[in-house]
């Protein structure tokens, strides 16, 4: 009992990077966490500290145009079975966004069970796209949610946290009811510091190009003419 009152007493936060003038779209940004732990969030995690320069280049790239990007701490560091803990945690993200800005349309870029939870609150109204970067995914994953939504999946080929194949799988069944892009990162792990430049292009190009604020580069769209030979798009 003492710890499910110590649990109800942690709330998930946002920090929250401010748009130049009146905001007209946010991006989420999802961290990354642990399969099972009920520890509470902490911002010097490294999984937290590791989608700062995405939040970054999200900001850098989308401020003038009204894009604010918003950071979730989750309450738990967890999935957690089927408390799927950060599932919630994005949901109070997005009505907090609704709350604070009315009906903006909000991209959500995660990393591994960020990913993960990222592709499964997609089905919220305000969701128009999810940028989903070595997502930590399994077969039983649902798909139905994603109708509608632009989705990019990417994932390093050396990745042995997370399994690409298991994302390529998931983006083959998604494909029969949305449109998805699978790009895989050549010779990068989970952590997306080896070519940590392509990652932040992916995700703030496709995140902002969902947002209807500039297209994605040739060298990353598919079926683009561009060649960036760290990318592979299927």
């Amino acid at each position: 009992m003492t710890d499910q009152l110590q649990r109800s007493a942690i709330a998930p936060a946002v920090t929250v990077h401010e748009a130049k003038g009146q905001t007209s779209a946010v991006v989420l940004v999802l961290p990354g966490g642990r399969a099972d732990s009920f520890d509470p969030t902490d911002t010097r995690q490294l999984a937290a500290v590791r989608m700062r320069p995405f939040a970054r280049a999200l900001h850098r790239r989308g401020r003038r145009h009204g894009v604010a990007v918003w950071m979730v701490r989750y309450r738990y560091r967890g999935w957690n079975g089927a408390d799927m803990s950060p599932v919630p945690d994005a949901r109070w993200a997005l009505d907090e966004v609704r709350r604070r800005h009315g009906d903006v349309p909000v991209a959500l870029v995660g990393h591994s069970m960020g990913g993960r939870t990222a592709l499964r609150v997609a089905g919220d109204a305000s969701v128009r796209g999810v940028v989903a970067l070595a997502p930590w995914l399994f077969d039983t994953e649902p798909t139905d949610q994603l109708a509608g939504r632009d989705v990019l999946i990417a994932h390093g080929d050396l990745d042995k946290v997370t399994s690409p194949r298991a994302s390529r799988r998931y983006a083959d069944r998604a494909a029969a009811v949305t449109r998805v892009r699978y790009v895989t990162v050549r010779r990068d792990l989970h952590g997306m510091l080896l070519r940590w430049r392509t990652w932040h292009r992916l995700a703030t190009s496709f995140a902002l190009e969902v947002l209807g604020v500039q297209d994605l580069p040739r060298d990353l769209a598919l079926g683009g003419s561009g060649k960036n030979p760290d990318v592979r798009s299927m």
